[in-house]
């Protein structure tokens, strides 16, 4: 069961996968409030972009606590149906853009800058191989020049994936919990 766990839609439950579709990974209700605790700060009418969105768990979230509007990019037709869904049974649909898109070649779709950004990208592919998204995915958002001065990037990883020193971008944060890893970074 998926739950907002903050703000005006408190307690209400998202439509989510099956059990047993393992192809979303949702973010554990422990590490989201534990990040929403330390993002509440800057959150309030913010522009919100959550790369690999699946259900829309984190965005909506987001809307929830206070974000002006929330930008869902993620690939899956199956995930994007979620998110729309969810953002309907909401009423949040017109604080919302979805993006269809694969989030490594994507990034010339996104036209804003943004003050938070989120990734969480799948750990492995169908076979069960490593995926390491999370360095290209940063890389890119320097690249595009994605954030806004004083933006953040919060991005969500297995603590085995290699992640170097991006150029242009600073780790300030870091946070464990089990095997995620939980980085937060800034523009140098």
């Amino acid at each position: 069961m998926l739950k907002i766990i903050g703000g005006i839609h408190r307690g209400r439950q998202l439509k989510t996968l099956p059990k047993d579709d393992f192809s979303i990974r949702p973010m554990l209700g422990m590490m989201k409030k534990s990040v929403f605790d330390i993002i509440t700060p800057i959150l309030s009418d913010s522009l919100f972009l959550d790369l690999y969105a699946g259900v829309g768990s984190v965005g909506i979230e987001a809307l929830s606590r206070g974000a002006k509007k929330v930008v869902f990019a993620e690939i899956s037709d199956k995930s994007i149906a979620l998110v729309k869904y969810n953002l309907k049974m909401l009423g949040l649909e017109d604080k919302a853009d979805i993006i269809k898109c694969d989030v490594i070649k994507g990034f010339a779709k996104f036209q804003n800058k943004y003050d938070i950004i989120f990734l969480g990208p799948p750990y492995k592919d169908g076979d069960k191989k490593a995926l390491a998204l999370t360095y290209p995915t940063l890389k890119n958002i320097v690249l595009f020049s994605m954030l806004k001065e004083n933006g953040i990037v919060i991005s969500q990883r297995h603590k085995n994936e290699p992640v170097g020193d991006v150029a242009g971008l600073e780790n300030y944060r870091t946070e464990k919990y089990g095997d995620t890893t939980v980085a937060f970074y800034r523009m140098q």
